[in-house]
């Protein structure tokens, strides 16, 4: 393959074209609804899912900082009713996908049994029958959460349960090494934020079902370009590191599928200034010459999950202090980035009191040189947004 010489791209620049990547250069639309939801599932492919609800259940907050206020109950729809425009599965954590991406991702559920987290892989190597008769429960019963499963194989198989010894964390255990293993999906969440599982060929569209089967997926290496390719295009710009981060690939994955994408011209390698690694853009990144927009950003928002890229591009030092001892929390619990126009400018830690029905500004910290009247005031106003927002949720 010929050596290509790298582009240079300046800083502001490749701010820029990240922040147009992920959806930040589009002008909110006065009323989203579904096509408006619909066009940030294409631009990010993958939304987290974390179970924090000190403000919102996270999912629910990478749409309003695109779109500003929305109606909640389009997104579950999205997510819970066919033909499903969302399907969940471990992509970068637990994540809801485009359903396109699900057979992609073929080589992890092959590896479940050997990957997966220890009590999932302990009942899949000692309780063979228990994860059968797991299985056999939610095709014919599901959609159903786990201590509904735990509850219909007591019905069901009483002698089983006193022969296997089984309790409710082995079921759970196998509930979710069928779920990583791609042999049971998530029909979507209860109100308590619990998995309702279900068959696979029942939950995933059907066009998509079709080529769920292990025989039907792509094999590893062509899963691997394309879930690259996936990562450059709603990134933009990045370095290897967050290529892979965005969809949790290793490097002996991600390497070879990057440089086949160079190859093709897929990815194009840039020098960034003050990036001490090489980078890649895609080709089809738009580079706008100005972005100037306004939003609190969930701490699992897809623009700020790999923090050496947003150190490097906002010089925005930015962890989660969710599990730092209260004592030892610099910035807050639960603290959303402020971005405003294309920097990132301050920090507030948030927290929604509903039976006071108010949005609770527990800390704020603003970047040096921020925080001025104008700040201030944009600031006061995606609060206001915000809060009419958090408080419609139940």
């Amino acid at each position: 393959m010929a050596e290509v010489t790298p582009e240079r791209l300046s800083k502001p620049a490749a701010v820029r074209i990240a922040l147009a990547a992920q959806g930040f250069a589009r002008p909110r639309p006065v009323s989203p609804g579904l096509r408006d939801l619909q066009r940030v599932v294409n631009t990010v492919r993958v939304v987290q899912i974390d179970s924090v609800n000190v403000l919102s259940r996270s999912h629910y907050l990478p749409f309003f900082s695109r779109l500003g206020g929305y109606d909640p109950a389009i997104l579950d729809r999205m997510r819970d009713r066919a033909p499903r425009r969302l399907v969940e599965y471990w992509a970068h954590e637990a994540s809801l996908i485009d359903p396109a991406m699900w057979p992609l991702f073929g080589f992890r559920m092959a590896r479940a049994a050997a990957e997966s987290w220890g009590g999932m892989q302990r009942v899949a190597r000692d309780r063979a029958d228990l994860v059968e008769a797991v299985l056999d429960e939610v095709t014919r019963r599901g959609p159903m959460t786990s201590r509904a499963a735990e509850v219909a194989l007591a019905h069901d198989r009483a002698r089983e349960r006193d022969e296997w010894g089984w309790n409710w964390s082995q079921v759970k255990n196998a509930l979710e090494h069928l779920f990583w293993s791609g042999e049971i999906s998530s029909a979507g969440r209860t109100t308590q934020f619990e998995r309702r599982y279900a068959a696979t060929a029942a939950v995933l569209p059907r066009a998509v079902a079709a080529q769920a089967a292990p025989q039907q997926r792509p094999d590893d290496a062509a899963a691997f370009r394309s879930l690259i390719e996936i990562s450059a295009r709603a990134l933009g710009v990045g370095t290897e590191q967050c290529l892979r981060d965005y969809v949790r690939l290793r490097p002996e994955q991600a390497r070879p599928a990057i440089n086949d994408l160079v190859g093709e011209g897929t990815l194009l390698p840039v020098v960034i200034d003050g990036w001490r690694r090489p980078a890649y853009l895609h080709r089809d990144a738009r580079r706008p010459r100005r972005v100037h927009t306004r939003a609190l950003l969930s701490p699992f928002d897809s623009l700020i999950w790999q923090r050496d890229r947003v150190r490097a591009l906002w010089g925005f030092d930015y962890r989660l202090e969710i599990y730092t001892p209260a004592a030892q929390r610099v910035h807050g619990y639960y603290v959303l980035p402020f971005l405003l126009g294309q920097d990132l400018v301050g920090r507030v830690d948030l927290k929604a009191d509903r039976a006071a029905g108010r949005l609770l500004v527990q800390r704020l910290t603003w970047e040096p040189g921020r925080g001025g009247a104008g700040d201030l005031a944009e600031l006061e106003s995606e609060l206001g947004a915000l809060e009419e927002f958090v408080l419609r949720q139940p």
